[in-house]
């Protein structure tokens, strides 16, 4: 936004400045006047040495031809030391300023690296600068996970078509080729590459929070989920139990049942070869709705565990089967979660497999869900 040329904020600051000193010198001076007319006499009898009045002297107005120049003199001193002196101090006052608007202008260039480090006591200007280099750090780290998940989606999307391509490839150069398989082979293909850009658009969609929250019971969510993948746990020989009360929440009806449909997804298709077993449960601490998922399987270190929730990361049993989804469910589930203000948790179990637990604000008393 254009706007129009004016006073520096040291100039003014030096203004102010010079004009209070001005202000406490004129007080102080008419103070002084004030107490000579008061206490000083008008006039005064002179006399002799023989004790005889000879005349009137006119005191005040002595003095004012007296005070008057020298006051002056002091007010046009005042005028320059304040002057010099508030150019000075506002100098410095500003100098912490000067070094946010460098930093500010830094990384509108674009190195989000740079940080003001501002040194001294804790103040105003420390606050400022302490809150510009954490907005820094979180906006530089927000940048470089965007730039590594637009890479990695641009390598994921790169398999199918490349897979696409070298199909049609062979077709073109084998016109007996059966043709059968390969309608099967590119339909599979293309499948997984439309799931894959479903699931980046619903990343994409709850990162801007363009969503309108509502109450919702993560508990009925929680059955609709089981009852959408019983069959998938049933080819994989996984157990469901579900257990807890009702659980209401604010937030998209859509993106959380996604969320819970993700978890649970992840829990079966992640477990043991057979007899494995996922526990999910929903429930409500203070000021928080919670919703647990629990499964068996490998043993997870706290390290890998704690990468699972980056796009494209797959765990030990995470092989590309018919369920083995995109590498974005668990990037999904956070990303859902930190859309709704809440907070995802990942332990490993000590018998194997992990503890999924996500938060959320609990829904004021009274709404219905």
């Amino acid at each position: 936004m254009d706007r129009a040329p004016g006073l520096s904020v040291r100039l003014k600051l030096t203004l102010s400045y010079a004009g209070f000193l001005m202000l406490a010198g004129a007080l102080l001076l008419a103070a002084v006047w004030i107490f000579l007319l008061r206490y000083v006499p008008d006039r005064a009898m002179l006399i002799n040495p023989d004790d005889r009045p000879t005349g009137v002297f006119p005191i005040r107005s002595v003095l004012l031809e007296v005070f008057a120049p020298r006051a002056a003199a002091v007010m046009a001193f005042l005028l320059i030391f304040g002057l010099l002196g508030g150019w000075i101090l506002a100098g410095r006052m500003l100098a912490p300023l000067t070094r946010i608007k460098d930093a500010t202008r830094t990384a509108a260039d674009g190195s989000l690296s740079h940080r003001i480090r501002l040194q001294g006591r804790n103040d105003e200007f420390r606050e400022l600068a302490d809150a510009f280099d954490a907005m820094l750090a979180r906006l530089e780290a927000h940048v470089a996970e965007q730039r590594r998940f637009a890479a990695n989606a641009s390598h994921e999307l790169r398999t199918p078509l490349a897979v696409s391509k070298s199909l049609l490839d062979v077709a073109r150069a084998d016109p007996r080729h059966d043709t059968g398989e390969l309608v099967e082979r590119l339909h599979a293909v293309n499948s997984r590459a439309i799931d894959l850009t479903e699931a980046l658009l619903l990343v994409s969609r709850a990162e801007q929070r363009s969503f309108t929250r509502e109450p919702v019971d993560l508990s009925l969510m929680v059955e609709e989920a089981t009852e959408t993948l019983l069959p998938l746990a049933e080819k994989h020989g996984v157990t469901l139990e579900t257990r807890g009360d009702i659980t209401p929440a604010t937030g998209s009806p859509a993106l959380l049942q996604q969320l819970t449909t993700n978890l649970v997804h992840n829990a079966i298709v992640h477990n043991l070869p057979d007899q494995g077993t996922v526990w999910i449960t929903t429930g409500v601490r203070p000021e928080a709705a919670v919703l647990t998922v629990e499964n068996t399987g490998e043993i997870l270190t706290p390290a890998l565990a704690s990468t699972l929730t980056e796009p494209f990361q797959r765990g030990t049993e995470r092989v590309r089967t018919d369920h083995a989804g995109v590498g974005l469910g668990l990037a999904i589930v956070k990303t859902i979660t930190h859309a709704h203000d809440g907070t995802l948790t990942l332990t490993p179990r000590s018998a194997g497999g992990i503890r999924i637990t996500v938060e959320l604000p609990v829904a004021p008393a009274g709404t219905d869900a």
